[in-house]
């Protein structure tokens, strides 16, 4: 299995993210992923918004820290299980838009 990275070397940490918030993990799938927390943004305490590039884009709120974090390693481990199908699907687009809609309603 491919290993997540820092996204841009890591230099995305304490800049404002797309909720308004500060980033506090921002890391890289190579297969085109990509998972962002924040802290502190305009809807929640902490938010996080993944997303397969050309795919979707997901965005999440919560009230702590730790149940980011949590939630954010089981998003990252069926995200990295997304990309590799979605790799997979040579095209077929309603197939990958499925295939991206049950992993959102896996990750409401």
């Amino acid at each position: 299995m491919e290993t997540w990275r820092p996204f841009d070397s890591g230099s995305s940490v304490g800049a404002v993210g797309s909720e308004g918030g500060r980033i506090v993990l921002d890391e890289q799938h190579p297969g085109g992923a990509r998972i962002t927390i924040e802290r502190g943004g305009h809807t929640a305490p902490f938010s996080i918004t993944c997303g397969v590039y050309g795919w979707m884009v997901h965005t999440r709120f919560f009230t702590t820290e730790a149940e980011a974090r949590d939630e954010c390693a089981a998003m990252k481990t069926a995200l990295s299980d997304l990309v590799v199908t979605l790799n997979g699907t040579e095209g077929d687009i309603e197939a990958a838009g499925a295939m991206c809609a049950r992993f959102v309603e896996r990750f409401p």
